[in-house]
Protein backbone atom coordinates (compact mmCIF):
# COMPACT_ATOMS: atom_id res chain seq x y z
CA UNK A 1 0.00 0.00 0.00
CA UNK A 2 1.52 3.61 -0.86
CA UNK A 3 0.60 6.22 1.28
CA UNK A 4 -0.14 9.94 0.37
CA UNK A 5 1.90 12.33 2.11
CA UNK A 6 2.04 16.24 2.33
CA UNK A 7 4.57 18.62 3.50
CA UNK A 8 3.51 21.95 4.14
CA UNK A 9 6.63 24.46 4.33
CA UNK A 10 8.36 21.84 2.71
CA UNK A 11 11.24 24.28 1.15
CA UNK A 12 12.49 25.21 4.88
CA UNK A 13 15.37 23.92 6.56
CA UNK A 14 13.18 20.83 8.14
CA UNK A 15 10.92 20.41 5.57
CA UNK A 16 13.71 20.15 2.89
CA UNK A 17 15.65 17.22 5.33
CA UNK A 18 12.03 15.65 5.83
CA UNK A 19 11.75 15.34 1.89
CA UNK A 20 15.07 13.99 1.02
CA UNK A 21 14.27 11.24 3.92
CA UNK A 22 11.16 10.31 2.03
CA UNK A 23 11.13 10.71 -1.68
CA UNK A 24 13.30 7.94 -2.47
CA UNK A 25 10.84 6.15 -0.30
CA UNK A 26 8.71 3.53 -2.94
CA UNK A 27 5.52 2.97 0.18
CA UNK A 28 5.14 6.71 0.14
CA UNK A 29 4.09 9.36 -2.72
CA UNK A 30 4.60 13.25 -1.70
CA UNK A 31 2.44 15.36 -2.91
CA UNK A 32 4.58 18.30 -4.53
CA UNK A 33 3.07 21.67 -5.37
CA UNK A 34 5.91 23.37 -6.36
CA UNK A 35 5.45 26.77 -7.27
CA UNK A 36 1.56 26.28 -6.46
CA UNK A 37 2.56 26.18 -2.77
CA UNK A 38 1.13 29.30 -2.25
CA UNK A 39 -2.43 28.73 -3.54
CA UNK A 40 -4.19 29.03 -0.68
CA UNK A 41 -7.17 26.36 -2.53
CA UNK A 42 -4.37 24.57 -3.79
CA UNK A 43 -3.03 23.58 -0.21
CA UNK A 44 -6.46 23.42 1.52
CA UNK A 45 -7.03 20.31 -1.36
CA UNK A 46 -3.22 18.60 -0.42
CA UNK A 47 -3.83 19.12 3.62
CA UNK A 48 -7.56 17.74 2.96
CA UNK A 49 -6.32 14.58 0.49
CA UNK A 50 -3.40 13.14 1.87
CA UNK A 51 -3.20 10.45 4.29
CA UNK A 52 -0.23 12.00 6.10
CA UNK A 53 0.51 16.51 6.63
CA UNK A 54 4.14 17.14 8.07
CA UNK A 55 3.67 21.15 8.77
CA UNK A 56 7.00 22.93 8.43
CA UNK A 57 5.86 26.13 9.50
CA UNK A 58 5.58 28.77 11.87
CA UNK A 59 3.31 28.51 14.79
CA UNK A 60 0.77 31.15 12.79
CA UNK A 61 0.71 29.49 10.01
CA UNK A 62 0.98 26.34 11.33
CA UNK A 63 -2.37 26.77 13.24
CA UNK A 64 -3.87 28.77 10.21
CA UNK A 65 -3.03 24.88 8.07
CA UNK A 66 -4.59 22.90 10.70
CA UNK A 67 -7.70 24.89 10.35
CA UNK A 68 -8.18 24.23 7.03
CA UNK A 69 -8.41 20.25 7.54
CA UNK A 70 -11.64 19.43 7.19
CA UNK A 71 -11.05 15.62 6.89
CA UNK A 72 -11.06 13.69 9.51
CA UNK A 73 -8.92 10.79 8.48
CA UNK A 74 -5.82 12.74 7.64
CA UNK A 75 -2.84 12.52 9.89
CA UNK A 76 -1.37 15.47 11.18
CA UNK A 77 2.66 15.75 12.54
CA UNK A 78 3.52 19.92 13.54
CA UNK A 79 6.77 20.28 13.75
CA UNK A 80 6.10 24.04 15.28
CA UNK A 81 5.75 24.67 19.19
CA UNK A 82 1.87 25.60 18.34
CA UNK A 83 0.38 22.33 19.55
CA UNK A 84 3.41 20.96 21.87
CA UNK A 85 1.46 21.00 25.40
CA UNK A 86 -1.97 21.52 23.67
CA UNK A 87 -4.72 18.81 24.90
CA UNK A 88 -5.99 17.04 21.69
CA UNK A 89 -2.08 16.76 20.83
CA UNK A 90 -0.13 13.60 21.08
CA UNK A 91 3.74 14.41 21.86
CA UNK A 92 5.58 12.64 19.28
CA UNK A 93 8.75 11.51 21.33
CA UNK A 94 7.94 7.53 21.21
CA UNK A 95 10.91 6.87 23.46
CA UNK A 96 9.72 9.07 26.51
CA UNK A 97 7.10 6.66 27.79
CA UNK A 98 5.94 2.59 27.82
CA UNK A 99 2.70 4.22 26.56
CA UNK A 100 3.96 6.84 24.28
CA UNK A 101 4.57 4.79 20.85
CA UNK A 102 1.01 3.30 21.02
CA UNK A 103 -0.51 6.65 21.78
CA UNK A 104 1.31 8.07 18.52
CA UNK A 105 0.00 5.22 16.86
CA UNK A 106 -3.80 6.13 17.97
CA UNK A 107 -3.63 9.70 17.30
CA UNK A 108 -4.60 11.88 14.34
CA UNK A 109 -2.67 14.84 15.94
CA UNK A 110 1.13 14.59 16.67
CA UNK A 111 3.16 17.30 17.86
CA UNK A 112 7.11 16.84 16.85
CA UNK A 113 9.34 17.91 19.75
CA UNK A 114 11.60 20.58 19.90
CA UNK A 115 15.54 19.58 19.66
CA UNK A 116 16.57 21.33 22.70
CA UNK A 117 13.62 19.76 24.75
CA UNK A 118 14.54 16.14 22.90
CA UNK A 119 17.71 16.42 24.81
CA UNK A 120 16.47 17.57 27.98
CA UNK A 121 13.20 15.15 28.43
CA UNK A 122 15.40 12.13 27.42
CA UNK A 123 17.74 12.57 30.10
CA UNK A 124 15.41 13.92 32.83
CA UNK A 125 12.28 12.20 32.92
CA UNK A 126 12.96 9.18 34.21
CA UNK A 127 14.67 10.14 36.75
CA UNK A 128 11.61 12.78 37.79
CA UNK A 129 9.58 9.08 37.42
CA UNK A 130 11.95 7.39 39.78
CA UNK A 131 12.08 10.19 42.54
CA UNK A 132 15.48 10.82 41.74
CA UNK A 133 15.10 14.71 41.17
CA UNK A 134 11.85 16.27 42.82
CA UNK A 135 9.13 17.70 40.29
CA UNK A 136 9.76 20.84 41.90
CA UNK A 137 13.39 21.09 41.85
CA UNK A 138 15.29 24.06 40.19
CA UNK A 139 16.53 22.69 36.95
CA UNK A 140 18.95 23.85 35.01
CA UNK A 141 19.65 23.44 31.13
CA UNK A 142 22.79 24.21 29.42
CA UNK A 143 23.16 23.52 25.75
CA UNK A 144 24.32 24.43 22.37
CA UNK A 145 23.22 23.83 19.07
CA UNK A 146 24.74 24.15 15.34
CA UNK A 147 23.13 27.33 13.77
CA UNK A 148 20.96 25.65 10.93
CA UNK A 149 17.82 25.16 14.61
CA UNK A 150 17.69 29.10 13.99
CA UNK A 151 16.57 28.29 9.97
CA UNK A 152 17.07 30.40 7.18
CA UNK A 153 18.20 33.76 8.58
CA UNK A 154 20.90 32.26 10.89
CA UNK A 155 21.96 29.76 8.31
CA UNK A 156 22.47 32.67 6.29
CA UNK A 157 23.66 34.92 8.97
CA UNK A 158 26.81 32.13 9.84
CA UNK A 159 27.45 30.90 6.65
CA UNK A 160 27.84 34.37 4.95
CA UNK A 161 31.43 35.69 3.66
CA UNK A 162 33.55 37.07 6.36
CA UNK A 163 31.48 36.13 9.22
CA UNK A 164 33.41 35.72 11.96
CA UNK A 165 30.66 34.84 14.91
CA UNK A 166 32.58 31.48 17.02
CA UNK A 167 29.69 31.08 19.81
CA UNK A 168 26.56 33.17 21.45
CA UNK A 169 24.47 32.91 24.04
CA UNK A 170 20.70 34.03 23.40
CA UNK A 171 17.44 33.08 24.95
CA UNK A 172 18.29 36.27 27.69
CA UNK A 173 14.94 37.32 28.80
CA UNK A 174 14.32 33.65 30.44
CA UNK A 175 11.23 33.34 28.01
CA UNK A 176 12.17 30.93 25.41
CA UNK A 177 9.27 29.04 24.00
CA UNK A 178 10.47 25.76 24.65
CA UNK A 179 10.54 26.28 28.52
CA UNK A 180 6.59 24.95 28.69
CA UNK A 181 7.26 22.13 26.74
CA UNK A 182 10.47 20.96 28.56
CA UNK A 183 8.99 21.68 31.98
CA UNK A 184 5.61 19.54 30.87
CA UNK A 185 6.66 16.45 29.21
CA UNK A 186 10.03 16.12 31.63
CA UNK A 187 7.15 15.85 34.55
CA UNK A 188 8.67 18.68 36.23
CA UNK A 189 6.54 21.32 38.25
CA UNK A 190 8.33 23.96 38.46
CA UNK A 191 9.63 26.38 35.12
CA UNK A 192 13.33 24.91 34.17
CA UNK A 193 15.91 27.63 33.71
CA UNK A 194 17.16 27.05 29.80
CA UNK A 195 20.54 28.73 28.49
CA UNK A 196 20.37 28.02 24.94
CA UNK A 197 23.79 28.84 22.60
CA UNK A 198 24.24 28.56 19.11
CA UNK A 199 28.05 27.80 17.34
CA UNK A 200 29.54 28.24 14.46
CA UNK A 201 29.08 24.43 12.96
CA UNK A 202 26.07 23.77 11.09
CA UNK A 203 24.37 20.71 12.44
CA UNK A 204 24.46 19.00 15.63
CA UNK A 205 23.78 19.61 19.81
CA UNK A 206 24.86 18.77 23.12
CA UNK A 207 21.89 19.60 26.23
CA UNK A 208 23.42 19.09 29.42
CA UNK A 209 22.31 19.12 32.81
CA UNK A 210 24.16 20.13 36.05
CA UNK A 211 23.49 18.39 39.41
CA UNK A 212 24.48 18.86 43.32
CA UNK A 213 23.91 14.92 43.75
CA UNK A 214 24.35 15.82 47.38
CA UNK A 215 21.67 18.49 47.68
CA UNK A 216 18.92 15.98 46.35
CA UNK A 217 16.75 14.57 48.67
CA UNK A 218 17.91 10.87 48.54
CA UNK A 219 21.60 11.94 47.44
CA UNK A 220 21.28 9.21 44.26
CA UNK A 221 25.07 8.36 43.22
CA UNK A 222 25.84 8.51 39.30
CA UNK A 223 25.16 4.87 39.37
CA UNK A 224 21.92 5.56 40.11
CA UNK A 225 20.98 7.90 37.89
CA UNK A 226 22.69 5.48 34.94
CA UNK A 227 20.57 2.83 36.10
CA UNK A 228 17.24 4.62 35.86
CA UNK A 229 18.22 5.47 32.22
CA UNK A 230 19.36 2.48 31.00
CA UNK A 231 16.25 1.05 32.17
CA UNK A 232 13.79 3.76 30.59
CA UNK A 233 15.49 3.24 27.23
CA UNK A 234 16.39 -0.87 27.35
CA UNK A 235 15.72 -2.04 23.87
CA UNK A 236 15.40 1.13 21.83
CA UNK A 237 16.68 1.69 18.67
CA UNK A 238 17.20 5.29 18.72
CA UNK A 239 17.93 6.45 22.32
CA UNK A 240 21.23 5.01 24.15
CA UNK A 241 23.02 5.12 27.09
CA UNK A 242 26.80 4.87 27.39
CA UNK A 243 28.41 2.58 29.69
CA UNK A 244 30.06 4.95 32.48
CA UNK A 245 33.15 2.91 31.82
CA UNK A 246 32.71 4.62 28.27
CA UNK A 247 32.04 7.86 29.67
CA UNK A 248 34.46 7.86 32.37
CA UNK A 249 37.27 7.58 29.97
CA UNK A 250 36.24 10.70 27.68
CA UNK A 251 38.16 13.77 27.79
CA UNK A 252 35.39 15.80 25.52
CA UNK A 253 32.63 15.30 23.57
CA UNK A 254 32.14 16.62 20.58
CA UNK A 255 28.46 18.58 19.39
CA UNK A 256 28.37 17.17 15.53
CA UNK A 257 28.84 13.18 16.79
CA UNK A 258 25.78 12.11 15.40
CA UNK A 259 25.68 14.38 13.02
CA UNK A 260 22.87 13.15 9.80
CA UNK A 261 21.61 10.44 12.02
CA UNK A 262 18.01 9.65 13.68
CA UNK A 263 19.91 8.67 17.11
CA UNK A 264 20.44 10.32 20.50
CA UNK A 265 23.32 9.44 22.95
CA UNK A 266 22.54 10.35 26.90
CA UNK A 267 25.76 10.19 28.96
CA UNK A 268 26.06 10.73 32.75
CA UNK A 269 29.20 11.97 33.84
CA UNK A 270 30.59 12.31 37.32
CA UNK A 271 32.92 13.70 39.73
CA UNK A 272 34.86 11.07 41.81
CA UNK A 273 33.38 12.00 45.26
CA UNK A 274 29.84 11.53 43.86
CA UNK A 275 28.92 15.21 45.43
CA UNK A 276 28.31 15.93 41.58
CA UNK A 277 26.59 14.84 37.90
CA UNK A 278 26.33 16.14 34.67
CA UNK A 279 23.60 14.78 32.37
CA UNK A 280 24.83 15.19 28.50
CA UNK A 281 22.24 13.92 25.78
CA UNK A 282 23.80 14.30 22.25
CA UNK A 283 21.87 14.47 19.11
CA UNK A 284 21.77 16.21 15.64
CA UNK A 285 19.10 19.19 15.60
CA UNK A 286 18.10 18.27 12.38
CA UNK A 287 17.69 14.48 12.97
CA UNK A 288 16.07 13.48 16.19
CA UNK A 289 15.79 16.63 16.93
CA UNK A 290 13.43 17.46 14.00
CA UNK A 291 13.29 15.66 10.97
CA UNK A 292 14.30 12.61 11.75
CA UNK A 293 11.74 12.40 14.54
CA UNK A 294 8.95 13.22 12.20
CA UNK A 295 9.98 10.47 9.57
CA UNK A 296 9.33 8.03 12.94
CA UNK A 297 6.49 9.50 14.10
CA UNK A 298 5.40 9.33 10.68
CA UNK A 299 6.04 5.61 10.09
CA UNK A 300 4.19 5.05 13.54
CA UNK A 301 1.11 6.79 12.72
CA UNK A 302 0.72 4.76 9.13
CA UNK A 303 1.53 1.54 11.21
CA UNK A 304 4.91 1.11 9.39
CA UNK A 305 8.45 0.04 10.71
CA UNK A 306 9.54 2.89 12.59
CA UNK A 307 12.87 2.70 11.63
CA UNK A 308 11.69 2.98 8.03
CA UNK A 309 13.97 5.41 6.04
CA UNK A 310 16.21 6.12 9.22
CA UNK A 311 18.73 3.44 9.39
Amino acid sequence: MTHTIFIDGEAGTTGLEIRERLEARGDLELMLLGDRRRDVEARREALNSADAVILCLPDDAAIEAVSMIENPKVRVIDASTAYRVADGWTYGFAEMDAAQRAAIAASTRVSNPGCYPTGFIGLMRPLVKAGLVPADWPVTINAVSGYSGGGKAMIAEFEAEGASTAFRAYGLTLKHKHVPEMTKHAGLSRPVLFSPAVGNYRQGMLVEVPLHLSALPETPSVERLHGALVEAYDGQRFVEVADLEETEAMTGIEPEGLKGTNRMRLHVFGDRGGEQARLVALLDNLGKGASGAAVQNLNIMLGLDEATGLI
